[in-house]
Order: structure tokens, then C-alpha cells, then sequence
């Protein structure tokens, strides 16, 4: 399950466009700590640090402990408004966990033996459905992604919500079925095979050559 991850940030005084320009201007990127049925938290931190867990991968299910003052916040990161054209980020907004009360997050699924999959190796296209899966959780009990093991997967086999591993305690959004995460369909064009004869699959025999004259 997921470690948590420190953010040293800093107390905020004013809420606004421009106390918020004004953090900017001082090097550091505003932010709200908000949920938990509590007023918001206005904070600022090191904008390295948000980037840093942007290009990682999983941002969004990560667990963090946000320490601003003398009070220390599990949150996690919700969005993150980036700069048009610098992609540097400009604000972030964390929601604040609540012990025992469940949460919805997206979880990142990783996708394994690929490589040995016999499906894949005779031409199947791995045609993934899910890169994601919307699920509520514990807060002491956050994922960091679900694991699917591809290498059993034959063409026109489907990988299923029950063939995830790393579900266990965790339930999906979605409760009605049995959903899909990723299918191993068949080659779009299958390569051809020389007929008897020396004549390709599908095509016409190959004019003979002429005889040669006699002298």
C-alpha cells in the first residue's frame, strides 16, 4: 500500500487573486488543503516539489503528510492548474483525509509480461480499456496502483476487475459487472502464407517462364 510522502509547505494569511500572485512573485506555488467537513487551509510550497510528483507516476493516489506550521495534514493531491504555455504549476488543491471515511480515487494500473503473453506474441494488438480504475477507499488503505499479469493472456482473451491484483479491501465504482480493464484482439491482418505450388494466398500463379529457343 502507499508510503506517505512529506510536503514541508507554508501558512497562507490571505485567500485571493492577488495574495496569490503575490506567493507567486516570492517563488512558491498557492494551495487549499479542503474536506474533512473543515474550513480551508491556504498554503504555499516549493514549486520543485509539485512538479517532482507530477512526473511521477500515480500522483493522484499518492498519500501525502503536509506539514505547514505546527499541524501536519494527510491530503491528497486533487488538481493541479499549470501555466499555459511555461507548464509550470500555478495552484494546487489538496483534499484533506478523514480517518475511516472512504474516499473515491483513480488508481493507476500497471500492465506486466507483456512480453510473454502468447496471444501478443502471435500478433495480438493489447487493446487496454482502463488505464485507471475509479474506486473508494480507506484513507489508511490507498493503493498505489493494481497490478495485471498479461502473461497468460491468449488472442480474444479479456482481462477482468477479478484479475487485478493488489484489490484486496478495495471496492470499484463500478458494481454491477465484472468490467473489463484490457482484451488481447486479433491481428487486423493476418501475414500470408505462399500456397502450394509456390502461388501467394490470394493472389494469381506467377507467369512461366518462356522457353527457351532452340539453335
Amino acid at each position: 500500500m502507499a508510503n506517505l510522502v512529506t510536503i514541508e509547505a507554508e501558512a497562507r494569511e490571505r485567500a485571493g487573486k492577488g495574495a496569490a500572485r503575490a506567493t507567486r512573485r516570492q517563488g512558491k506555488v498557492p494551495a487549499v488543503i479542503y474536506g474533512a467537513k473543515q474550513a480551508p487551509t491556504m498554503i504555499s510550497v516549493d514549486p520543485k516539489i509539485v512538479v517532482r510528483e507530477m512526473h511521477r507516476g500515480g500522483w493522484r493516489s499518492r498519500l501525502y503528510e503536509i506539514k505547514h506550521g505546527s499541524e501536519t495534514t494527510r491530503a491528497l493531491i486533487r488538481d493541479v492548474a499549470v501555466h499555459p504555455v511555461t507548464d509550470m504549476p500555478e495552484h494546487v488543491d489538496f483534499q484533506r483525509l478523514a480517518p475511516g471515511e472512504k474516499m473515491k480515487i483513480a488508481v493507476s494500473v500497471h500492465f506486466s509480461n507483456e512480453g510473454i503473453s502468447p496471444g501478443i506474441k502471435r500478433g495480438g494488438m493489447l487493446n487496454v480499456v482502463r488505464h485507471t480504475v475509479e474506486c473508494y477507499v480507506d484513507p489508511d488503505n490507498v493503493p498505489t496502483q493494481f497490478d495485471a499479469d498479461l502473461g497468460g493472456m491468449e488472442i480474444n482473451d479479456n482481462l477482468r476487475w477479478s484479475n487485478l491484483k493488489g484489490t484486496d479491501g478495495i471496492r470499484p465504482v463500478i458494481q454491477d459487472r465484472d468490467f473489463v480493464i484490457a482484451t488481447v484482439a486479433a491481428p487486423t491482418k493476418m501475414p500470408e502464407v505462399a500456397a502450394e505450388g509456390g502461388t501467394p494466398a490470394g493472389g494469381t500463379k506467377a507467369p512461366a517462364k518462356p522457353a527457351a529457343k532452340k539453335k
